[in-house]
């Protein structure tokens, strides 16, 4: 249900992501590239990237490495690495399945061949994340970005067992799992940058989509807990929060359609409150959705900033509806704060 004051508003309440799809609260599609202010945490403007300097790695490539980059924003936050001039980045890419590199080694046409490889990574299995970290040959990530994520739409009643355990398994356990093997080395080296695809279907509801939200909403817990330690080992994480964005989310998106068999079961109200959910949907994505490019400059922003903030909007303000439920847009606050209260003896 909407908010009594959207509607007047003209919000819509439509959200979800890449994660990355079926985010539906602009009301316009940005056209200018954003760049975050360290103090405000809004976006200006931004035509020249600024590269963070680290004294312990100034004179070495930065290894990142980045889940889901078959399409979409993986891809696209891949090739722009790989692609800096400066050549400060060596990019692992990853993605499930490898028959799918072929889009990406099109963008790159075989001009980034060192500092871009690309390797086989399921995030739901744990084995093949441990093979891909060992084809790491620089035997350290200094930038991880979790990025894989997949969606599910329709009405509760016809979602299978198996459909929901994948969305959790992918969307959350996947994430945490990729976090947990690569952890341990960053705390080692006393430093690292963890960045998260998020969704601002984790900050609020949305109707149809009630799986999906659920594992937004508890990588957004998961993120929110893990930062609080983190900062003890100079590690930063940061959660990037896609509003739409046009990518091959809405393809590979697990949707009931409308005819389907499954569909039968489900009563005549739902249906029709389905039916005016998906038009919204389509009319969201028209005129509000994101270009990857964009999601791209602000992962770059938060990549190359010297004080990373725990929580990025890619639309450069946080959508009406999620003012209501979370008062730090930024989210830092927060975090110094509960830092200090619980290692409050380790300050003194």
């Amino acid at each position: 249900m909407q908010h009594p004051d959207a509607r007047s508003q003209g919000i819509p309440l439509l959200t979800q992501g890449q994660d990355r799809g079926i985010h539906c609260h602009m009301p316009v599609k940005p056209k200018a590239v954003l760049k975050r202010d360290e103090l405000s945490g809004s976006y200006q403007n931004k035509t020249t990237l600024s590269v963070f300097l680290d004294t312990s790695m100034s004179m070495e490539k930065k290894v990142v490495l980045i889940t889901g980059c078959s399409s979409g924003i993986g891809l696209s936050l891949a090739v722009r690495l790989a692609s800096d001039t400066s050549k400060v980045f060596k990019v692992y890419a990853t993605m499930r399945n490898l028959a799918k590199k072929e889009r990406l080694l099109d963008c790159v046409k075989g001009l980034h061949q060192d500092t871009l490889e690309i390797l086989q990574m399921d995030v739901t299995d744990r084995q093949s994340i441990l093979t891909a970290r060992d084809k790491v040959v620089e035997k350290r990530v200094d930038i991880l970005v979790c990025n894989a994520g997949v969606g599910l739409m329709g009405p509760l009643e016809v979602q299978s067992l198996d459909s929901m355990r994948h969305i959790l398994e992918v969307n959350l356990l996947g994430t945490i799992q990729t976090m947990q093997v690569f952890l341990s080395g960053m705390k080692a080296q006393g430093q690292g940058r963890i960045l998260v695809t998020g969704s601002t279907g984790g900050l609020h509801g949305l109707p149809f989509n009630e799986v999906y939200c659920a594992s937004k909403f508890a990588i957004e817990g998961a993120c929110e807990s893990l930062a609080v330690l983190l900062q003890r080992f100079n590690i930063q994480l940061s959660l990037i929060e896609c509003g739409p964005v046009n990518s091959d989310f809405l393809i590979n998106l697990q949707k009931a359609e409308l005819g389907d068999s499954s569909l039968q079961q489900v009563d005549g109200q739902t249906l029709s409150l389905y039916e005016k959910y998906l038009q919204h949907c389509s009319m969201v994505f028209q005129n509000a959705a994101q270009d990857t490019e964009d999601i791209v400059e602000v992962f770059l922003d938060a990549i190359h900033s010297t004080s990373p903030a725990f929580r990025y909007f890619t639309n450069s303000v946080m959508p009406p509806v999620t003012k209501l439920k979370v008062p730090e847009p930024d989210g830092m606050e927060y975090i110094k704060a509960m830092s200090k209260i619980i290692f409050a003896d380790e300050d003194q």
